[in-house]
């Protein structure tokens, strides 16, 4: 990945040509909208949302390998500070700084060489470095010769960690692929389809709820729909994205973004019911915080990783 193999890559030159479409044609149908005296003020925020998100994506991809492995790798860190403020883990800062140095270190082991087989990203030592992450934050009340109330820290930097730091940092990894371009544009892409078709399914067909003390406004026709989708894209998008990719790994891929993306969405709704909270945080204009746009992608990540790394050959 670089600048020069980006304006030569037809994939990239896809996605740009289709990301920015959807964005124009977004555009275009909100103005209309309005113009019909329709309410399109919470649209229009998400929407501005947007023209923040897409093109800061692409301009990260565009720059190459490591300026990705960064991008996502700040951008769990941020996540992962919205999450120690709403849950009280923030004020101690011995966990977090734990949690900061192991999201970190996912980080470097993602960007930098591997030292035995010569190639981008250091696999081996990224899928081991959580038992010396856990095993830090496990030291920290010992170090500070502390019992009464760790438990809850202890378990919240874990999770911080595993689930927001090591889990979502395999998008970031997907950049040392040899087909880097395919694989990160499809995730994304197909998660956020994902998300708009639940949304799109649920507020049009929606009639029964499917966990309703957790989200209230997700249903099963939703779900269900959503699923359907994602179960398509990855037909859509074969010649594209993965032509080596079998008729298996297309449906293995619709189900891991189907069935992953919504559950990712439904752990965070957990955490947020529990905290009595609406969003993670207000940084994303129309969408909430980091957290809040992320969830979907945290679980599908390391299936889809994996998944395709069991199949292919990666680099």
């Amino acid at each position: 990945m670089s600048p020069e193999a980006a304006l030569h890559s037809d994939v990239f030159l896809t996605y740009l040509a289709i990301l920015l479409g959807l964005l124009a044609v977004a555009g275009g149908v909100i103005g209309v909208l309005g113009l019909l005296g329709k309410d399109v003020g919470h649209t229009w925020r998400a929407y501005r949302g947007w023209l923040v998100m897409i093109p800061l994506v692409l301009a990260c991809v565009f720059l190459g390998r490591l300026a990705t492995v960064a991008f996502f790798t700040l951008v769990a860190i941020v996540g992962f500070k919205e999450f120690a403020r709403a849950t009280g883990l923030y004020r101690d800062w011995w966990m977090t700084g734990v949690v900061y140095a192991g999201i970190l270190g996912s980080g470097v082991f993602s960007a930098m060489t591997d030292p035995v087989l010569d190639r981008p990203g250091w696999y081996g030592m990224f899928v081991v470095w959580p038992a010396f992450v856990i095993t830090l934050i496990l030291l920290v009340p010992i170090l500070r010769n502390r019992s009464e109330g760790q438990l809850q820290a202890i378990a919240l930097a874990l999770l911080g960690f595993l689930y927001i730091g090591w889990m979502f940092g395999h998008v970031g990894f997907l950049a040392n692929s040899k087909d880097a371009y395919g694989y990160l544009f499809y995730l994304i892409f197909a998660v956020e389809v994902n998300d708009v078709a639940a949304f799109t399914f649920g507020r049009t067909f929606g009639r029964h709820p499917l966990r309703s003390n957790i989200s209230p406004k997700k249903t099963w026709e939703g779900s269900l729909g959503a699923l359907a989708v994602s179960m398509v894209l990855p037909w859509l998008l074969w010649k594209l994205s993965f032509p080596h990719f079998t008729p298996r790994e297309l449906i293995l891929s619709g189900l891991i973004v189907g069935v992953g993306g919504q559950l990712g969405d439904l752990a965070m709704s957990v955490i947020k019911r529990d905290l009595g909270i609406k969003d993670m945080g207000a940084l994303i204009g129309g969408h909430g915080g980091i957290l809040d746009r992320i969830d979907s992608l945290i679980c599908v990540a390391p299936l889809w990783l994996n998944m395709a790394r069991y199949f292919h050959e990666f680099y």
